[in-house]
């Protein structure tokens, strides 16, 4: 689904990721992990365009993306939940939504399907998006990304801030996607617990550099004590 070849970045002089390497399997539910300052997040930005890679390729179904402005790469198929939601906070609940209209296709409705994921939205429809909790602001960034109909749902640091409940919810949700709508899903999560019980496949970075990857029974005490422990 998502293949990344030797991808590299600099920040000016200073070089923040180091041939990266990672392929993400459609229908699978895929995890980057590692410390914080890792390059987790600059990583993400470089798969979605709000960075450019000085080197490296990203093949998204065959087709390659790495030259496609970030607006081409939602309408090929990417959705993205940045880190911190970035939900608009004096639109309304429904407005956020509509936002992720603008790179369909097939019209200007907002899928019952995305609503049916998420009640709580419905209930809230005409609150506005900074009067919701951290939870549902979560929620709400994560439904206005399937509303673009991705292929492949990137999401940053989603259970961050989130109460426990709600964080089961997303992995359920996360779920339901892949088994339902054969979503495809690459996930920055720290939150060992949530990828050993949602994810298939990890990778973990350190100084810009993938260092391990696995299929989720092999994220071993080993591996986190010495890549993850703070």
């Amino acid at each position: 689904m998502l293949t990344v070849n030797n991808l590299s970045f600099s920040y000016g002089e200073v070089q923040a990721l180091h041939s990266i390497n990672i392929d993400v399997p459609q229908e699978q539910i895929v995890s980057i992990m590692g410390r914080n300052g890792v390059g987790k997040t600059t990583l993400m930005k470089n798969i979605v365009g709000l960075l450019k890679s000085s080197a490296g390729t990203i093949m998204l179904e065959n087709q390659g993306i790495e030259k496609f402005p970030a607006h081409k790469r939602i309408r090929a198929g990417i959705g993205y939940v940045p880190q911190g939601r970035m939900i608009f906070p004096k639109l309304t609940v429904t407005e956020n939504l509509r936002i992720g209209l603008v790179a369909r296709q097939d019209g200007k409705v907002i899928p019952d399907e995305v609503l049916d994921l998420f009640p709580i939205l419905q209930e809230m429809h005409n609150r506005m998006g900074g009067d919701l909790s951290g939870g549902q602001q979560q929620q709400l960034a994560i439904a206005r990304a399937l509303v673009t109909d991705p292929k492949i749902l990137i999401l940053d640091e989603p259970t961050e801030g989130i109460q426990p409940n709600i964080i089961q919810q997303i992995g359920q949700i996360l779920t339901k996607l892949v088994e339902q709508r054969q979503m495809t899903i690459l996930i920055v999560e720290q939150y060992l617990d949530f990828v050993r019980e949602f994810c298939q496949h990890f990778y973990i970075m350190n100084r810009g550099e993938i260092v391990a990857n696995a299929e989720t029974g092999g994220l071993t005490q080993e591996i986190v004590k010495e890549y993850l422990s703070v």
